[in-house]
């Protein structure tokens, strides 16, 4: 990817003490403590009361994340493009299929196996929002952020359209947790546009770099950003909560790191 100019509208968040951009704004610009409290997630209101039953906690995490960066961007969800990004989905249904899988009835939920799909929240999200664009569903293990980031501005440099990043990850129960010991869920969603607007927060300059990824001062955030894949995108956050010109870099692959200039629009 060369270097590519674009524009943050729009800023999804929920993670441990983090419950909305308006607190993690506050948490990540240093003027509120980290508490590392679950925040709750509601049953997305969006959806229609049969499919609201049916929902993991990936799609409301993406749900809400995703609906948050869209009002502060006051944008219409129907009329974004959108990315999902998560590392392994529905953690909890593919513990409960696997749990099933192995006991002596092996009749699976049909409602299980539908939500074992990697891109059930993009359908979900459809069903609710109505949009029809194209949605584009990844996962790239520990490099799961940078990788939907790097699709969703791929996006808005070739069509130039806004797109929604909506990267989120979840926890796995014991005994997977012992092999992917993902301890949180935590979702940052991005709504990113090619232009400048009187919405914009803040302009983006994106390049590859080799250099060493960026690391949170706060060692319990530092925590959450190398344990919970979707938070990668943590030192981006807090840039964006300063609210003055930095330079982060984002950690992606062994040698192949994002180098984002950040210079705020407001």
């Amino acid at each position: 990817m060369n270097g590519v100019r674009l524009y943050v509208d729009g800023i999804g968040l929920h993670a441990p003490g983090m419950a909305g951009w308006s607190q993690g704004c506050e948490v990540l610009g240093g003027r509120a403590a980290f508490v590392a409290e679950v925040p709750p997630l509601a049953a997305p209101q969006a959806l229609p009361p049969t499919e609201r039953r049916r929902v993991g906690l990936p799609v409301r995490l993406s749900m809400a994340i995703g609906l948050e960066a869209a009002r502060q961007a006051q944008v219409d969800v129907a009329t974004l493009a959108t990315v999902f990004s998560s590392t392994g989905g529905d953690c909890d249904n593919c513990h409960h299929l696997l749990d099933t899988l192995a006991s002596p009835d092996r009749t699976v939920s049909p409602t299980r196996f539908h939500n074992s799909v990697h891109n059930a929240p993009s359908g979900y999200w459809g069903i609710a929002t109505g949009c029809r664009l194209p949605s584009t569903t990844l996962c790239a293990y520990d490099a799961t952020f940078c990788a939907g980031l790097t699709e969703a501005v791929s996006q808005v440099s070739q069509t130039g359209e806004a797109c929604l990043l909506l990267a989120y990850d979840t926890a796995y129960p014991e005994p997977l947790y012992a092999l992917r010991p993902i301890p949180h869920a935590a979702g940052i969603a991005l709504v990113l546009a090619p232009k400048q607007s009187e919405r914009s927060l803040a302009r983006l300059e994106i390049v590859p770099d080799a250099g060493l990824p960026g690391r949170m001062e706060d060692a319990a955030l530092e925590q959450l950003r190398t344990r919970v894949p979707a938070a990668r995108g943590l030192p981006l956050l807090q840039a964006l909560a300063r609210q003055q010109p930095a330079e982060v870099v984002l950690e992606y692959l062994d040698a192949f790191h994002l180098r984002i200039g950040v210079m705020p629009c407001i």
